[in-house]
């Protein structure tokens, strides 16, 4: 199977094949009676209007001029009600501006090419994406991740491949095309139901999509909005680390693998249609094991990664090194600056020794090439980003994100609800957003600029609002129809069951996805209420 060109950021992109024959199609949506005139379950009648609704959505490149085109409209009432409010950064009052005058039309032409050059993701994203293009294209990350559900024993299984899922994310759409078909190998291969396999491996990946353990490229698009969204109260001081939840990602992956874990033994395990079909066309075990060659790679990549820590942690150790901050600071420093460049790094040396000592890499001249199709596969996301900047752009300088922030912070402290109870409306409403709108990164560029300044308002670090936004981004993901990998996933489910429908994945996937939603949230409230920092140069509280 080939690799797919990219979706939109925040999600992977979409699958090159649908389902085998008899699968609703992704633009399609089942029926609410079967042929036989069976009334089908309410969750599948329900996520057939969810589909629905969903596919007549815009795609989000039009989306976002949409979203301008009523955010001008918006701008020129208030303007002309002259509604203002007094900013609590520096107590100048702070008025609405029309978007649709003159000075707004000169601002919108003007600054295009600008806003379009210093959105705060663009240079991070492409420079990562160029050394995970590295490691994947050389084949580093697939023989990595088959190693890693393959070597585990069989009571091991289930939670070597929920936290592979986890791990996997770093590879963005590959996660999906590599992992969900080995999952079902791995469950065979210790005489499971690679039905279960399957359903492991999907919801790891898709549920706990924002939960990895190792820097990914959602982490710098999500910290470049985040950032762009705490500037509208905070000042171009404002600023948040791709790292800036990173702590928490590796104890969310912790906690996710072991959830599914639990729901799988106790739960899906107990159930009786877990059996293939008899006449089940099943793959060849061996695709799970590595051949000597690759083998041989692996260990050299590895031991490379090993060296490069161990060069980075000689280098950070002395208090007067270049990449520490003033005083010997870790937290502010070149490095965490430049994390993203370091991690790109990483990816690339490991992903170069790989493709020499495996052979799918024979020059030099063929890793710039890894690199371009890399950012080729970049290029729908580049142009989504040229419509989010602008609309983020024209949001900043209407100051409607001011004055929403200011009255929505007023609002909050005047009603006296607790803080933890705001945490939890704001996670009902952006996973009911996360169903209908596929792209992650859209949804937080849609709703960052409101939420992010408004709990910073009433002292909730822009950091701690990304991470609860990773929960709603992550946890219903498994469980609509709208996500392109759901489609994808029960293509790979029907190579068991040729008779396997939406509602059947749904079924499946619906008690590990709500099971990981709840137990995510409860670390988060916990991480809240002890205190405990987010990420390297994150605020406590």
């Amino acid at each position: 199977m080939s690799t797919p060109p990219p979706a939109p950021p925040g999600r992977p992109s979409p699958p090159p094949d649908g389902p085998s024959e008899g699968a609703d199609g992704p633009g399609s949506a089942p029926p609410a009676v079967t042929d036989d005139g069976t009334r089908l379950p309410r969750i599948v009648r329900a996520m057939a209007v969810i589909e629905r609704a969903g596919n007549a959505l815009p795609h989000p490149f039009w989306l976002f001029w949409i979203l301008s085109a009523l955010l001008a409209v918006i701008s020129a009432i208030l303007a002309a009600a002259d509604v203002s409010v007094v900013s609590p950064s520096d107590h100048k009052t702070v008025t609405v501006q029309n978007l649709l005058s003159g000075d707004g039309l000169a601002m919108a032409v003007s600054t295009m090419i600008e806003n379009f050059a210093t959105f705060p993701p663009m240079a991070t994203i492409v420079v990562v994406i160029m050394g995970v293009a590295v490691a994947e294209r050389t084949g580093f990350l697939a023989a990595l991740m088959r190693v890693g559900v393959s070597r585990v024993p069989a009571s091991w299984v289930v939670f070597a491949v929920a936290f592979a899922g986890t791990v996997s994310h770093v590879a963005s759409a590959a996660a999906y095309i590599i992992l969900v078909p080995l999952g079902g190998l791995a469950f065979r291969a210790v005489g499971r139901s690679p039905i279960l396999g399957i359903v492991v491996a999907y919801t790891s990946i898709a549920s706990g999509y924002d939960a990895s353990p190792i820097p990914t490229p959602n982490d710098a698009i999500f910290a470049g909005i985040t950032t762009a969204a705490a500037r509208i109260v905070g000042g171009d001081d404002a600023y948040v680390s791709p790292l800036s939840n990173w702590f928490f990602n590796i104890a969310s992956s912790l906690l996710l693998a072991l959830v599914i874990t639990l729901v799988t033994k106790f739960v899906l395990s107990k159930r009786p249609d877990l059996d293939a079909d008899p006449d089940a066309d099943l793959e060849d075990l061996g695709t799970l094991t590595l051949s000597a060659r690759e083998r041989s790679a692996l260990r050299a990549a590895v031991l490379a990664l090993l060296a490069a820590l161990v060069v980075l942690v000689v280098v950070m150790v002395p208090e007067s090194s270049p990449l520490r901050g003033e005083g010997g600071s870790i937290v502010e420093s070149p490095f965490l600056d430049g994390i993203a460049a370091v991690v790109a790094l990483v990816f690339g040396l490991v992903g170069i020794v790989y493709g020499y000592r495996s052979g799918s890499v024979t020059s030099a001249g063929d890793i710039p090439k890894l690199m371009g199709r890399g950012i080729m596969q970049m290029a729908p996301v580049l142009v989504l980003f040229f419509a989010i900047a602008q609309f983020l752009a024209y949001f900043d300088w209407t100051h409607i994100g001011d004055v929403l922030a200011v009255r929505a912070a007023e609002a909050l402290e005047q009603s006296g609800m607790p803080i933890v109870l705001v945490f939890l409306l704001i996670l009902l409403l952006l996973t009911l957003v996360n169903v209908m709108v596929t792209s992650g990164s859209a949804m937080w560029a849609m709703c960052a600029p409101v939420l992010v300044p408004m709990l910073m308002l009433v002292s909730v670090p822009a950091e701690t609002t990304q991470a609860l936004f990773r929960i709603a981004d992550s946890g219903s993901t498994a469980i609509t129809p709208m996500s392109p990998y759901f489609v994808m996933a029960l293509g790979f489910l029907q190579r068991y069951r040729k008779s396997a429908g939406i509602g059947t994945l749904a079924s499946y996937t619906l008690p590990l996805a709500l099971a990981m939603t709840v137990a995510w949230t409860a670390l988060f409230l916990v991480w809240w209420a002890v205190g405990i920092p987010l990420g390297p140069g994150a605020p406590v509280r």
